[in-house]
C-alpha cells in the first residue's frame, strides 16, 4: 500500500480525520501494518505499554484476567482503536487482546500517538470519547457480571 493510500486510510478515523495532512503523512509513515491470524494474543495484561493499534480490517477480543479464568470485556472491529489505555496511563496493558478473525492492524509507537494528541485537540477531544465509550461498557460489563454471580456491594 502507498504512502497515499495509507494516508487515505487514516482519515477514515475519527482520532486522526482533523489532523494536518502533514502530520497524517508523518503517522503513517512512522507507523507499522501488522498482521494476525485468528487465535494470536497481540498483547497480553501486565505488558508494557509500546504502542496502540488501529484496526483495519478483522476482530479482537478483549478480555481481564481473573482467579476463575478470562473475562471477555469488549470486542472491537474495524476503524477502532486499542491499547490506548495503558499509554495515557502510564501503566502496564490492563488486558489482553485476542484476534478473533485475520485481523489487520496499524501499530503506532507510544511517542508518535502521545505526540499527535499533544499537538491536535481535535484528536484529543476524540480520544476522550472513546475513553469515555470504553468506561461505559466496562461499567455495564461489571454490572452485569456482578449480576450473574449474585455480587454486589460490600459493607
Amino acid at each position: 500500500m502507498s504512502l497515499e493510500q495509507e494516508v487515505e486510510l487514516i482519515r477514515q478515523f475519527p482520532i486522526f480525520s482533523k489532523i494536518q495532512p502533514a502530520m497524517q503523512k508523518l503517522l503513517c509513515f512512522s507507523s507499522e501494518r501488522l498482521t494476525y491470524d485468528a487465535g494470536q494474543v497481540m498483547f497480553n495484561a501486565g505488558d508494557a505499554a509500546d504502542a496502540a493499534y488501529i484496526i483495519i480490517e478483522g476482530s479482537v477480543e478483549i478480555s481481564v484476567p481473573t482467579p476463575s479464568g478470562p473475562i471477555i470485556v469488549n470486542q472491537l472491529g474495524k476503524n477502532e482503536l486499542l491499547g490506548e489505555i495503558a499509554i495515557f496511563g502510564d501503566v502496564p496493558r490492563t488486558a489482553t487482546a485476542k484476534a478473533t478473525s485475520k485481523l489487520e492492524t496499524l501499530k503506532i509507537s507510544k511517542d508518535m500517538f502521545v505526540k499527535v494528541i499533544r499537538e491536535n485537540p481535535d484528536a484529543a477531544v476524540e480520544l476522550i470519547k472513546i475513553l469515555a465509550g470504553r468506561l461505559a461498557n466496562t461499567t455495564s460489563q461489571l454490572s452485569i457480571t456482578m449480576t450473574r454471580t449474585g455480587g454486589g456491594p460490600t459493607r
